[in-house]
């Protein structure tokens, strides 16, 4: 064999190789940058919500009328369970209310329907100053999108063969093997824990939010400014907002911590911006029940249709009628 021969041999499985490892990240796209659905694909890992959901909005067709964001609580809702409402469920994880408004922003922009709708679930803990002072924002990670190439630059990146690897063997499985799954429509689902385990990440749960989060506890004091400024931004869409459920046991803990003044200043401030609010962060059938949540306070999906109904329907069967009670500011 000459070497012209070997050179060229050796060029043209170069290319195979790497039209083979592009072609299988972009049948795969496990950061939603291309749109493809298939059976193999139907089961994608959770490698950064923020981008993937902003890249799903950007690069592949983006109509909506309604607009739901939170933190990872707000995943586990379907965004087809809404009653008569085109929903895109923006929520990711350790969403920071300084974030909301961002993420409107970006999904008005590139949505081809008029946004009239905004659903927001709103987490108490997230209201303390430590979890709600940072200035972030959506677009650090929209504005990597308007590069040149930015869809194709790390095609045959060795992260995303390793993410595409991954979804391929999760997808033949056909099962959740992720702490949060989706599939190619945006729905989220979870592993099923034991009971024995669910007790176990429920005691830790506890554990934390009474050392962390409630222990050392101190209200923003802006966090009314923050929400005004949302509602200001936006004086043409209609909000609906609603509190995240946590487990009994979670919700105790708040109340022997000394943080429920907190609590009720915070539904206060909320009502007095948005009018009114689904509380679904009380005590009730839903919460008193600890098979519904795989940690205390991220609820398994199931729990998350259910407020998807509470809130788009009127007296909605198989939804406990204490779950998602309106609370406004007279009745505070």
């Amino acid at each position: 064999m000459t070497y012209r021969v070997w050179a060229i041999r050796l060029v043209v499985t170069l290319v195979l190789l790497v039209a083979g490892i592009g072609g299988f990240n972009y049948w795969m796209d496990p950061m939603w940058m291309y749109g493809g659905a298939h059976e193999f694909n139907d089961v994608q890992d959770t490698i950064n919500e923020r981008q993937q959901k902003t890249n799903r909005i950007k690069f592949q067709p983006f109509s909506v009328d309604t607009l739901l964001i939170g933190s990872s609580r707000s995943t586990y809702i379907d965004q087809h369970e809404f009653e008569g409402m085109d929903v895109y469920n923006y929520s990711v994880a350790n969403m920071s209310v300084k974030e909301y408004e961002s993420y409107i922003a970006f999904a008005k922009e590139n949505s081809k329907k008029e946004i009239k709708t905004v659903i927001i679930g709103l987490d108490f803990f997230k209201s303390s100053l430590a979890e709600s002072k940072a200035p972030l924002s959506i677009y650090p990670y929209a504005k990597t999108l308007d590069e040149p190439f930015v869809r194709w630059k790390n095609i045959i990146s060795y992260d995303l063969t390793r993410y595409s690897f991954y979804n391929f063997k999760a997808s033949i499985k056909d099962e959740p093997v992720f702490v949060r799954t989706y599939d190619r429509q945006n729905v989220a689902s979870t592993i099923r824990l034991s009971k024995e385990d669910a007790d176990e990440e429920l005691q830790k749960k506890v554990e934390k939010f009474t050392t962390t989060f409630y222990g050392d506890y101190e209200y923003n004091p802006n966090y009314k400014k923050i929400l005004q400024n949302i509602k200001d931004k936006n004086p043409d869409t209609k909000f609906i907002v609603f509190t995240t459920p946590i487990s009994e046991p979670l919700f105790q803990a708040l109340i022997d911590s000394g943080a429920y003044p907190h609590y009720e200043r915070w539904l206060s401030e909320v009502t007095a911006v948005f009018g009114s609010v689904y509380n679904f962060m009380d005590i009730n059938t839903v919460t008193k029940d600890t098979s519904n949540y795989f940690d205390g306070h991220h609820f398994y999906p199931e729990v998350g249709t259910m407020i998807a109904r509470r809130i788009s329907m009127d007296n909605p069967p198989d939804v406990p009628s204490d779950f998602g009670k309106i609370v406004t500011g007279t009745s505070q």
